[in-house]
């Protein structure tokens, strides 16, 4: 009994795959500064 025998064909595309992605990506920094660097950034005189 050898004359059935299942074959399994896995071929390409011929077009190519086409994936769409929407992605939204948030993020925050946090920047912390020294009390007296803070005060020397705030000086009107310097900038």
């Amino acid at each position: 009994m050898g004359g059935c025998t299942p074959t399994v064909k896995i071929e390409p595309p011929e077009k190519p795959i086409v994936i769409n992605l929407n992605v939204k990506i948030e993020h925050e920094i946090k920047i912390k500064v020294d009390k007296e660097l803070d005060e020397l950034i705030n000086n009107d005189e310097l900038f």
